[in-house]
């Protein structure tokens, strides 16, 4: 691939522009919000100015809703030898496409998994999708030059390709992404009204499953309106357990013990499927998921703590898996939490003591 036009320099389109030009693609950039297109080219995402003639490959990166329309457009001024875009869903645009009797062959679906709560081109970074899946959905219309194309976009992002069929993936993305926004916005919202006093409570719980409801909803409403129908089944099904989990809480409530009995045993059930659907998360590197011994290490809210903290389990041959930075509330100060081997962790304990850190058991 030498030449590449991307439509759309949002997050994701900018992102995928920086990688591509990182690996010496000449990339055009455009966008219907000309001023973001020339941010991104600042950043050295590409030019915004119009390639001479056809390029290797057209990215998509519109939203879902506009994604079928930026296609048709591109694909009947004959923009590029390829044709792909990156939406969050891929069963609907490609059915617009169909309706729209153009040529796919030219065209792949694609999804990379990756993104951030931030929105815009400032936001896109060239190593977002590194490390994560980048799901390709071929047919047998698809032109095998046009899968080569779209492998070498996810190659030059440094993402796993993974092939699946449109109509699964907008399954799996309303379990795995589309649903659990819904749920975490959810969550949150019980924020907006509650007590000052209440709120200055939230620890690191609240705040992991809040997280991502601090995305922009004018994008969401776009990713939901085009997969609705997945989405609302989860949610019903989610919905069955609140229920269920709902009148456990209230029998336990019962001064009948048997009534309190059932109760405890419809919590602990819930409780216990959370449990067994959790450990089906895939670990690091899309490998199985590890159980890891955790090192909590107390620190001041200081330049150069973290660094510190790492370079001493350097130091100590330890190889550092995970980390969580858990802040205290009202204090200059946190709790950093190690995720190491557990044959590591008494290693790491001594280690940090030795250097004069608090470990906290």
């Amino acid at each position: 691939m030498r030449t590449a036009l991307v439509i759309g320099t949002g997050l994701i389109g900018t992102s995928a522009a920086l990688a591509l030009a990182a690996r010496g693609v000449t990339v055009h950039l455009a966008d219907h919000d000309p001023e973001q297109a020339r941010t991104a080219a600042a950043l050295g995402a590409g030019t915004d100015e119009a390639p001479e003639g056809p390029v290797d490959l057209v990215v998509v990166a519109a939203p879902p809703a506009h994604v079928a329309a930026a296609l048709a457009d591109a694909m009947r001024r004959g923009l590029g030898r390829a044709y792909l875009d990156v939406a969050s869903v891929k069963g609907g645009p490609r059915r617009e496409l169909e309706a729209l009797g153009l040529d796919l062959t030219s065209y792949i679906g694609t999804h990379p998994m990756s993104g951030r709560e931030k929105s815009g081109p400032l936001a896109a970074s060239g190593d977002l999708f590194e490390g994560r899946p980048w799901v390709l959905t071929p047919t047998r219309d698809t032109d095998t030059e046009v899968l080569n194309l779209a492998l070498e976009l996810v190659s030059h992002c440094r993402a796993v390709p993974v092939v699946m069929d449109a109509d699964a993936h907008d399954r799996a993305v309303a379990l795995v992404s589309h649903m659990p926004h819904l749920v975490s916005s959810m969550v949150a919202a019980r924020l907006e009204h509650a007590e000052e006093a209440a709120v200055r409570l939230c620890g690191q719980g609240i705040r992991d499953v809040t997280r991502i409801a601090a995305s922009d909803p004018r994008m969401w409403i776009d990713i939901l309106s085009a997969n609705p129908g997945p989405v609302a089944d989860l949610l019903s099904e989610v919905a069955a357990d609140l229920d269920e989990t709902v009148q456990a809480l209230r029998a336990l409530q019962s001064s009948d013990e048997a009534k309190r009995r059932e109760g405890t045993e419809g919590i602990q059930d819930v409780l216990r499927r959370g449990n067994a659907g959790q450990t089906r998360v895939p670990g690091k590197h899309g490998s199985a998921p590890r159980a890891y011994e955790t090192v909590a290490v107390l620190i001041d809210d200081q330049p150069g703590q973290l660094a510190r903290i790492f370079a001493d389990a350097g130091r100590a041959g330890i190889n550092i898996e995970d980390v969580r930075i858990e802040h205290a509330t009202g204090q200059q100060a946190g709790l950093v939490q190690l995720m190491v081997e557990q044959t590591a962790a008494p290693v790491l304990s001594a280690a940090l003591r030795e250097r004069g850190w608090v470990i906290r058991q």
